[in-house]
């Protein structure tokens, strides 16, 4: 399912505009992001938590060449998912 599926259906569940959902969805997904670059958590109870890892520096290799190379410490997304969506999916 991909964006302009997902506005469709949030449109129809909540009786709202196609564009109207799309404004509501786009500003969420703002919001996450924001959120998130500032280091904080997101929780929606029963569905998940939107959270930043950060990755430890660590050598790695160069496939072609063999060279031993630094990767630097980085930090990423992480979604964990809450227990009534692993229910739901398990079903």
């Amino acid at each position: 399912m991909n964006k302009k599926e997902i506005v469709s259906a949030v449109a129809e569940k909540a009786n709202l505009s196609k564009k109207d959902a799309e404004a509501a969805i786009n500003a969420a997904l703002a919001v996450i992001t924001e959120e998130l670059a500032k280091g904080n958590e997101v929780q929606f109870t029963g569905f998940g938590s939107f959270c930043v890892k950060t990755r430890a520096p660590r050598d790695g290799k160069n496939p072609r060449t063999g060279e031993v190379i630094s990767i630097p410490e980085t930090k990423a997304p992480v979604f964990k998912a809450g227990k009534a969506l692993k229910d739901a999916v398990a079903e």
